[in-house]
């Protein structure tokens, strides 16, 4: 279960470190992807990106 645990945290910090860059090729406009502003500052919270991003990973790693 910590294993999960780390590979989610570390999957949302990647997202939201590389947002722009994704955007543009679909991830980040999922239903489930939080954006909203608060004092100014846009807050990002990939929920939905993440879970399909760490499948996909998990696959690729079961076939490897």
């Amino acid at each position: 279960m910590l294993k999960w645990l780390i590979v989610l945290v570390v999957c949302v910090v990647l997202l939201g470190l590389f947002s722009r860059q994704l955007s543009r090729m679909g991830l980040g406009r999922l239903p489930g992807d939080l954006r909203f502003t608060k004092n100014g500052r846009e807050y990002y919270l990939p929920i939905t990106s993440t879970v399909l991003i760490s499948l996909l990973l998990t696959l690729i790693a079961r076939f490897i």
